[in-house]
């Protein structure tokens, strides 16, 4: 849940400077200055609410980018977001961070196999800003175990974040379990859409696009509870014909089958060294799991927008995008009897040929 930059909510403090600043920190690996920034930001009047959302959550984003950009290292971004992290811990401990509760109480949790727990740890620490009682239950959470929680707690509602769109089928079944306990659940994270169209989808009571608009949305009122008739976790008609289950169940082998073709049918890899070819693997996992999503889903779009952006960290890598269509192919030979799959492998592979025409077409 990522937050727009909203200057006007620092009370007499320009957050343009700190975040500047958080940045520089957060880039060198500087943990003392980054948290010694946001307390002292807070010490000068800035409201908490605005440093976790239009500095810390700004930064993060950025962090995001630059690691896309290739401009730092895996390594970096882990060390840059858990920097962030505590620098979050350090806001929510500052006094001005010390609010009554005088709402009622939200469970907020990660999906089941979504680990960036920050957006969630920020709407967490905003909702508590906003008076709410917050149960954070942190990253990937079991269903079972949220169930559970939730029969303890009785929250009036759940959160629930996901940044990464394979972990919606997940989604899908913790949303229809809390939904069946008749607790309503609020959706958000990158993974939902940028318009929230899968939260609707996959029948979330409410969607919010950041932690800020989520909470917004808490405060106008309660979530109605579900009925107990609510939509059940089958009414994806398109799942009858089996081709998101077999895909799935089948994924280790598909990967496998086309790795080793590849070997023999894409000259290139004869020269790749093993990290490269450990990549490739990793690379072909990622392609059969999103294509696995979009079957879920019923949705082509999901599957080419991501072996777009695929394409587009190649590049920023060194490798070339035109790399993706003969693994693409080999793929579609595997799934051949998979017409709604050969149809988003084929539509994947249209999308790269046509942008790297257009690419080659503008540089001639």
């Amino acid at each position: 849940m990522n937050a727009s930059v909203s200057p006007h909510l620092a009370a007499g403090t320009d957050v343009r400077e700190p975040a500047d600043l958080l940045w520089s920190a957060v880039s060198a690996g500087d943990e003392a200055a980054a948290t010694e920034l946001v307390l002292r930001a807070l010490d000068e009047g800035a409201r908490p609410e605005s440093v976790l959302l239009d500095v810390i959550a700004a930064v993060q984003g950025k962090v995001g980018e630059e690691w896309a950009a290739n401009r730092i290292s895996v390594a970096q971004e882990h060390a840059a977001t858990a920097i962030n992290e505590r620098a979050v811990t350090a806001v929510s401990v500052h006094p001005a961070a010390r609010t009554a509760v005088t709402r009622g109480r939200i469970t907020v949790a990660c999906v089941d196999g979504e680990w960036h727990a920050l957006p969630a740890r920020l709407l967490a620490e905003v909702l508590k800003l906003r008076g709410w009682q917050v149960d954070y239950l942190g990253a990937q959470v079991p269903s079972p175990h949220l169930i559970d929680h939730l029969h303890k707690t009785r929250a009036d509602a759940v959160a629930l974040s996901s940044s990464i769109a394979t972990r919606l089928p997940t989604a899908h079944a913790a949303v229809t379990a809390c939904q069946a306990i008749g607790v309503p659940v609020l959706v958000g994270g990158a993974a939902f859409g940028p318009d929230g169209r899968y939260a609707r989808l996959l029948g979330a009571d409410a969607w919010a696009p950041d932690a800020r608009t989520a909470a917004d949305h808490l405060a106008r009122g309660p979530l109605p509870r579900p009925q107990p008739d609510h939509q059940q976790i089958d009414d994806l008609p398109h799942l009858s014909d089996q081709e998101y289950t077999l895909v799935s169940r089948n994924s280790r082998s598909l990967v496998r089958a086309v790795f080793t073709q590849l070997e023999t049918t894409f000259p290139a890899m004869a020269s790749y060294d093993d990290l490269q070819r450990e990549r490739t693997a990793e690379d072909l996992a990622h392609i059969v799991e999103f294509l696995a999503t979009a079957l879920y889903l019923g949705d082509e779009a999901l599957f080419t927008g991501f072996i777009t952006w695929t394409g587009q960290i190649l590049v920023a890598r060194g490798v070339p995008a035109m790399s993706l269509p003969p693994a693409l192919g080999l793929l579609a030979r595997e799934l051949k009897d998979f017409p709604r799959a050969c149809r988003m492998l084929r539509a994947a592979t249209h999308v790269l040929t046509t942008a790297h025409s257009n690419t080659a077409g503008t540089t001639a």
